[in-house]
């Protein structure tokens, strides 16, 4: 089985109600949900929530409602590895034991079908644990630099401060969009940031995170702009 798997629970604090807020006319996990089935890949794709209501939204889009998270996972400081793992689990309960499983976040409006088919190319025949989203730096973090207690500047390494930015190697971040991984690197709880993982490379223009207000109407003109 190819399971997918939307995290999406309630009572997010920035954005009341993310998960379902509306976005250019439909709630924005149904972008996230349109994605995947359009890629085709999957057999199954649940939505894993602490609320009905949301559950409900994303049945009606074609994701299943198949459980109600617990509590016990639905707190603030709760990684995604962990609710990951507890779908993984009642599926292979109820159903059959899943070969790949890919976490998709639930506001990624801009995610492609493509984007979920290539990443699973990469995986679908290696001996990769996870292939994951990743977008590049716009600026070397090696010159980055930081506020100490009194507002003074300090820099991380001052040895990068005469080098030039093309000379530093790049370096790439986390792009927050989906999450390709195997059995057993969801179940046993590997380390995604590793080597025995790849990168997918998403576009800048296409990897926005959004955690405030602002964000989201980024998100809005990104949309509008790419649509």
């Amino acid at each position: 089985m190819i399971l997918g798997i939307i995290p999406a629970r309630s009572n997010s604090k920035r954005i009341v109600n993310k998960n379902i807020k509306n976005f250019y006319g439909k709630p924005i996990i149904s972008y996230a949900i349109k994605s995947a089935i359009n890629s085709k890949i999957f057999d199954k794709i649940i939505v894993s929530t602490d609320s009905e209501k949301i559950g409900l939204i994303a049945q009606k889009y074609g994701a299943e409602y198949l459980f109600k998270r617990p509590k016990r996972l639905s707190g603030d400081h709760i990684w995604p590895s962990q609710v990951v793992d507890h779908a993984i689990n009642w599926i292979e309960e109820k159903f059959v034991k899943p070969k790949l499983i890919c976490c998709i976040y639930p506001t990624t409006p801009l995610l492609l079908p493509s984007d979920i088919i290539d990443s699973y190319e990469m995986i679908k025949n290696s001996k990769f644990c996870y292939v994951f989203s990743a977008v590049k730096n716009s600026y070397p973090i090696q010159r980055s630099f930081c506020l100490d207690s009194n507002k003074n500047i300090r820099m991380i390494n001052k040895k990068f401060f005469y080098k030039r930015s093309q000379d530093l190697k790049e370096t790439y971040h986390d792009a927050g969009q989906f999450y390709w991984g195997t059995y057993d690197a969801w179940t046993k709880k590997k380390i995604i940031f590793r080597g025995n993982s790849k990168i997918y490379l998403m576009p800048q223009l296409r990897s926005h995170d959004i955690d405030t207000i602002d964000d989201w109407h980024i998100a809005e003109k990104l949309f509008r702009l790419l649509d």
